[in-house]
């Protein structure tokens, strides 16, 4: 079978620790461009500064994947898809719900794949919380995700504006593991945001939410984190207290611990090839939905101005 061909189109940090790693050690997908006007590309692929010099000039390719903000990713994934080209959309999947769904429309009309790629939920303790967590009665569960923005986004302006996420780009990793392992669907009820008075998007927030048995659930997010940073989610069941750590890397169970290799990136390009092999999409959007709630419905704190 011949092998997917793919571009990458923004070529920033995820792009080159995470996805070109994947490609290149993906028997299903050959790496055709890059499409970057900030970045050279790398030596031996064809690098277009923009989609339409790629489109227009570049080499016959079957996919894109999109690595760029969120704010500019509909237009982009727009342009490859009337080209019938598959998509793949790096998290969170766009900067509105409603654009999502316009996306997943075309593709289905052009007759091409859509994914949206949740990485965390191919950290290495996942699969099992999930299957582990199907059979019990969760009493509460508690998500806590904290860690200093100057290391992991460093001079990353994007995310401080509308669209953005603010602490949510974080955070929706979490939210994409609770949706994915909690047995039922899980909605919010109130929120607190906390914004820098220099910035349009938060810096931290508190979550309260429940599913649909009542079962609370809550989340503090928080960017000022210094020292070692934290990715949990604990859940509390009648048949004892389940824990992922390390953004869902190391799983806990009652009486044993769980330790896998993560596999997160290659996780998702085995998807998005078995995708496109079905002729199916897979375009959840169920964390960013919750985000959203949060915006629509939580209450805004002004706090001090944040400076790198």
């Amino acid at each position: 079978m011949d092998p997917i061909r793919i571009a990458v189109i923004g070529m920033g940090k995820i792009a080159h620790d995470q996805h070109l790693p994947a490609i290149k050690a993906s028997p299903a997908f050959e790496l055709t461009a890059t499409v970057s006007p900030d970045d050279g590309g790398i030596e031996g692929v064809p690098h277009f500064a923009n989609i339409d010099e790629f489109l227009a000039n570049g080499p016959q390719t079957d996919a894109v994947v999109l690595c760029t903000p969120p704010q500019v990713r509909h237009d982009l994934a727009a342009a490859a898809i009337a080209r019938d080209m598959h998509v793949f959309l790096e998290k969170p999947p766009g900067a509105t719900l409603s654009e999502v769904k316009a996306l997943e429309r075309d593709a289905s009309t052009h007759g091409v794949t859509l994914f949206a790629g949740w990485h965390s939920r191919y950290a290495a303790g996942v699969a099992p919380a999930r299957a582990w967590l199907a059979t019990r009665t969760v009493l509460h569960a508690t998500i806590t995700w904290r860690e200093d923005v100057r290391i992991w986004h460093p001079g990353q302006e994007w995310i401080w504006e509308p669209g953005g996420l603010g602490v949510f780009d974080p955070g929706i990793n979490a939210l994409s593991i609770a949706t994915h392992i909690l047995p039922r669907p899980i909605f919010l009820t109130e929120a607190l945001l906390k914004r820098p008075a220099n910035r349009a998007a938060p810096i931290a927030a508190q979550l309260a939410l429940r599913d649909s048995n009542g079962t609370p659930v809550t989340m503090d997010l928080d960017w000022r984190q210094t020292g070692p940073q934290t990715w949990d989610i604990i859940v509390e069941t009648t048949d004892g207290t389940l824990k992922l750590s390390q953004g869902g890397s190391v799983l806990t169970l009652p009486h044993r611990g769980m330790d896998s290799e993560d596999l997160e990136y290659p996780g998702l390009y085995a998807r998005f090839a078995s995708l496109i092999r079905a002729s199916l999409s897979d375009v959840d959007t169920a964390p960013l939905q919750l985000v959203a709630d949060a915006f629509l419905r939580g209450k805004f704190e002004t706090v001090d101005p944040f400076d790198e």
